[in-house]
């Protein structure tokens, strides 16, 4: 039977069958999640218990949340075991899916796409942020052109302003009184920015995955959380970064007369 590993309010239909309940492991390597019927060598696991009788209720994974990927299986011990982590040796058994952040959460897809660099895009306001705080003036552009293409009038749907689409509570923590002005959204995030590389020893992947989805699921998830939207920002982030870096290590001097 092709197993389907289907949560946060699609029907799950699980490769476990006869017991009521069981245990599967939450575990974590190198900043990402996954779930597994069997400790995963390499990872940091704990063990879970659920109940299968949840299996068609929505958040059927409860405390631990949504979890995207495939699914996967290996014969250990003359048993099927299952992981939603792809590692050597185990096949995959489920077609892809997409599991969507709840609304509740900050977490939201972005609205620039990975593209060519536009480096003259508030480029002052930029270079004056990353002077003042020490975060580099590439990663604050990368962060823009993910967040919002550079439109300091740009709102998502959770509710994140302007150009570097801060939420409301993370732009009143900074005095950002007007949102949708580009130097006080730039220098607010930029200061953000610079307190999450703080906490997170430089580390720019959760720093990407907290800037989008708060500092509260990476710490629940101890990690990147497994929602699609901040998956793909991190990796649209990590992209655009690499671009304007070398953009900006190209741009000739300013020549002062």
């Amino acid at each position: 039977m092709v197993a389907r590993l289907v949560v946060a309010g699609l029907l799950c239909v699980l490769p476990f069958a006869g017991a009521q309940a069981r245990t599967v492991y939450e575990c974590v390597r190198d900043g990402r999640m996954s779930l597994s019927t069997v400790p995963e060598p390499g990872s940091r696991c704990k063990a879970k218990r659920v109940n299968d009788r949840k299996a068609k209720v929505k958040n059927f994974w409860g405390d631990q949340g949504p979890v995207r990927g495939n699914l996967y299986a290996k014969r250990v011990n003359g048993k099927m075991e299952y992981s939603t982590r792809r590692m050597t040796g185990w096949a995959e058994v489920a077609e892809p899916f997409r599991i969507r952040a709840p609304r509740s959460s900050w977490a939201h897809a972005g609205m620039g796409d990975v593209g060519a660099p536009r480096i003259d895009v508030f480029a002052a306001q930029f270079a004056a942020a990353a002077k003042r705080t020490g975060v580099e003036d590439a990663w604050l552009r990368a962060i823009a052109h993910a967040e919002s293409d550079f439109n300091p009038r740009a709102r998502s749907p959770k509710g994140a302003q302007g150009v570097m689409q801060l939420m409301p509570a993370v732009a009143r923590a900074y005095g950002v009184s007007d949102p949708y002005s580009s130097s006080q959204s730039i220098d607010g995030a930029a200061r953000h920015i610079k307190m999450l590389m703080q906490v997170y020893n430089g580390d720019l992947v959760l720093v990407a995955a907290a800037y989008n989805a708060g500092m509260g699921a990476v710490a629940r998830y101890k990690g990147v959380p497994p929602y699609a939207e901040t998956e793909d920002y991190v990796d649209k982030v990590q992209a655009l970064y690499e671009r304007y870096r070398s953009a900006l290590a190209k741009k000739p001097p300013v020549r002062r007369s």
